[in-house]
């Protein structure tokens, strides 16, 4: 088991790092392209702090293992609203106060709703993966479409004065994408790997693990720049992190794992751990929406979301 827990350790490590270079060689190759801030922002950055769930699910599904799946795809959920939100607003309260932030709020809980009714059998069909693969690339073609229409979008902004400040070579922007990529397969293995001899040598479900440990550490880029949003005062991109991670999560990572190879799992998934996820996103709306004044989360608000995180972590390790 001690292998076990330092290969989970390493692959942990090694997994946020590659990430970090990955989204760091793919922003600075796209520029040197002429891709534009936003769309950087949006697609390489975006999707690129997701990549370690992308990976892990999909390495997971190959390999059979659908617990490991979704458990990492829905607990990263979980993890970023109860924990990640949770903790952020702790250090500074979050402001809600963007109208595109506004209106991913209801999509997501939209989108989590279409989740569960596909999910309803307790099997993802590789029809169930394609329509949530297809409910994806519609929200990201509105999204840029949205996006392109604003005269001014701190997203945007935010990359420009990145990508000024972490300015490199064509030719290192280039060993960084692929070294990023290749480390993030390799990780994911490792990952994968120990994650099952972990819970065969404690006695517990491989989803359990998923919903836990993989999950907090497939989430830690999204904790890393939501932190230093909420430092930075820039609320919109701390809370944008979140409810962008969890678009990709639901509908990109579960689909991509679907279309690799359908996922039969435990109908606990539904009932508990999706419904929490629902439960989640439907609290954040109420306590973030703001319907006669400025919504925001504050700080009791993010004590009440890591209790809930507490809480829920402690169900699933007693129910094992």
């Amino acid at each position: 088991m001690l292998i076990a827990i330092l290969v989970l350790a390493s692959g942990l490590f090694l997994l946020v790092w590659s990430a970090g270079r990955f989204v760091e060689g793919s922003a600075a190759t796209a520029r040197y392209f002429g891709m534009p801030p936003l769309l950087i922002g949006m697609i390489i950055v975006g999707f690129g702090t997701s990549a370690p769930e992308m990976v892990v699910s999909a390495l997971a599904a190959w390999q059979g293992k659908p617990g490991i799946a979704l458990g990492n795809a829905y607990g990263s959920n979980i993890t970023n609203i109860a924990f990640i939100l949770g903790l952020t607003s702790l250090i500074r309260p979050i402001a809600v106060h963007s109208k595109v932030l506004r209106q991913e709020l209801p999509l997501l809980i939209l989108m989590s709703i279409l989740a569960i009714l596909l999910s309803w059998d307790a099997l993802l069909s590789r029809l169930d993966a394609s329509l949530l693969l297809l409910s994806f690339a519609g929200l990201v073609v509105w999204s840029i479409y949205k996006s392109l229409k604003e005269k001014k979008d701190a997203l945007a902004e935010d990359v420009v004065q990145e990508l000024q400040t972490q300015s490199m070579p064509l030719k290192r922007a280039v060993l960084w994408l692929v070294l990023g990529l290749v480390l993030l397969i390799i990780a994911s293995r490792l990952l994968v790997w120990s994650a099952t001899h972990l819970a065969q040598s404690l006695g517990v479900g491989d989803l359990v693990i998923g919903l836990t440990i993989i999950a907090v550490g497939t989430s830690l880029p999204e904790l890393a720049s939501s932190a230093i949003a909420a430092r930075k005062g820039e609320h919109e991109i701390a809370l944008g992190n979140i409810l962008g991670s969890n678009l990709f999560n639901t509908l990109a990572v579960v689909g991509v794992a679907g279309l690799i190879k359908p996922l039969q799992f435990n109908p606990s998934i539904i009932s508990r751990d999706m419904t929490t996820m629902l439960g989640l996103t439907l609290l954040l709306f109420f306590m973030g929406y703001g319907f006669r004044k400025q919504g925001r989360i504050n700080r009791w608000e993010g004590l009440l979301l890591l209790g809930i995180y507490v809480g829920y972590t402690a169900i699933l390790l007693g129910l094992g």
